[in-house]
């Protein structure tokens, strides 16, 4: 289930605000310049469908986000527990960043924890199957796929050269008050746990 918390960046264990209406996910996250939108499912697809296959049981919303954000590019991308690298890729993540570029994604499966720091407050979204999710280049946010993370992806590029290439830079924070501070597992683990006991 999909679910948006939002909270003051130095009180995470004390949410403002917490819902799991898509209508009202989408409107708090409009307020913020982000967008959301939930799509449904046009074919039932296999847990091994290949990129292709996804992209064409997708392809009315894929075509409609490229003309209008102007993507050149779309793949995607799964991730499952067994991956040897999980560890490392979701450590990586986990460290505040910011893009150059639009952070478009759409869950085809699986779920995955985007945080969004807006200001002195953080946007905790839980996304889940059929969530499409569109990032602003230069927002700062990290990403907790999961000690065993399950999902598979569409990735929407504006530039082809980014293509399969992780494009970030880390940001410091210094800025963010000391509870804020954990390297990601505590605050986003304790916020996983409020979304999923919704």
């Amino acid at each position: 289930m999909t679910v948006l918390t939002i909270y003051r960046e130095d009180l995470p264990e004390q949410p403002l605000t917490q819902t799991t209406d898509a209508a009202e996910i989408a409107a708090l996250l409009a307020q913020q310049g982000l967008r959301f939108e939930r799509w449904p499912a046009q074919v039932e697809l296999a847990d091994d469908a290949t990129p292709e296959q996804i992209l064409a049981a997708y392809a009315t919303e894929v075509d409609r986000v490229k003309t209008e954000g102007g993507y050149i590019t779309v793949d995607a991308v799964s991730l499952r527990p067994d991956h040897p690298d999980r560890a490392a890729l979701r450590q990586k993540f986990l460290a505040e960043h910011i893009h150059s570029e639009d952070e478009v994604r759409f869950f085809v499966a699986g779920q995955g924890l985007f945080s969004l720091h807006l200001g002195d407050h953080v946007y905790a979204l839980l996304c889940t199957q059929n969530d499409w999710i569109s990032v602003p280049a230069g927002t700062r946010h990290w990403f907790d796929m999961g000690s065993q993370p399950y999902f598979t992806a569409l990735r929407f590029f504006n530039n082809p050269r980014r293509l399969g290439r992780s494009v970030y830079r880390q940001r410091h924070r210094q800025s963010v008050p000391a509870p804020a501070l954990n390297s990601g597992s505590e605050r986003d683990n304790f916020i996983l746990s409020l979304a999923l006991a919704c």
